[in-house]
């Protein structure tokens, strides 16, 4: 919840005049909904893509507040985040209720960005691996193959969201591992390897490098440094890595 529309529209001018010409990745904004018009209008014929950091899984209803898959795709949105550690925590987003966002965003026609990821305490009890594959067999619930393969994972351990606290790159690149190894249980090693997984949780141009060149890790989930220029510095970051 940051950035008025205003200033949103401000800032994606900025990116589009500094990230012109990157093609070797993807590159998503997610502005709050109020904004994502004015975004959309400037990134339109740019390399820059639109998503949405969340969405309801009705076309329409008795549903006050919510934004439905329909009302994104009318605005050119392509992809949207569903399952944030904090619609979790905050909203009590259950796991269920994550599974049907991801499946309506799927046939819809948007690519769900499924967050996942455990507490501090979790991680100290020893429990990472069993509360991840729990998020993921069931987020991932009733999807076929071909689905799958659509889904972007973002691994982001709750206890380095907006806390200063990044997972070492061993750490990551051990969960992300994890979680190669079950999508190919789950499917297949092919699906496994075409599935993306992000890392997020405090990424800063600091510390980014030491975690992308990491074997399993596709790419970054951006909190804070998204709003200021530091998401430029990561995009260069990548650039650099992908060209060698």
């Amino acid at each position: 919840m940051n950035k008025t529309p205003s200033e949103a529209q401000s800032f994606a001018n900025l990116l589009v005049n500094e990230l012109v010409g990157i093609k070797s990745f993807d590159i998503y904004v997610a502005p709050p909904f109020t904004a994502l018009d004015r975004v959309r209008e400037v990134i339109s014929s740019s390399n820059i893509k639109l998503a949405a950091q969340n969405m309801y899984y009705e076309d329409s209803g008795a549903f006050t507040g919510e934004v439905s898959a329909k009302m994104l795709k009318d605005l050119n949105v392509e992809a949207v985040i569903i399952g944030h550690s904090e619609r979790r925590k905050i909203f009590g987003e259950t796991d269920e209720l994550i599974n049907k966002k991801i499946k309506k965003a799927l046939n819809e026609g948007l690519t769900p960005i499924f967050c996942i990821g455990e507490t501090l305490e979790e991680r100290q009890k020893g429990l990472t691996f069993c509360v991840v594959e729990k998020q993921v067999r069931e987020g991932f619930y009733g999807l076929s193959r071909e689905e799958a393969i659509k889904v972007v994972i973002a691994y982001e351990p709750v206890w380095a969201i907006g806390t200063g606290v990044v997972a070492t790159p061993w750490q990551a690149q051990e969960v992300h591992a994890f979680l190669r190894k079950l999508l190919s249980e789950m499917y297949d090693t092919e699906v496994a390897q075409k599935i993306r997984i992000l890392y997020g949780g405090s990424v800063t141009p600091e510390n980014w490098f030491g975690l992308f060149v990491q074997k399993d890790i596709d790419g970054a989930l951006v909190g804070g440094a998204s709003l200021k220029e530091s998401f430029i510095e990561l995009a260069r970051i990548m650039e650099r890595v992908i060209s060698k």
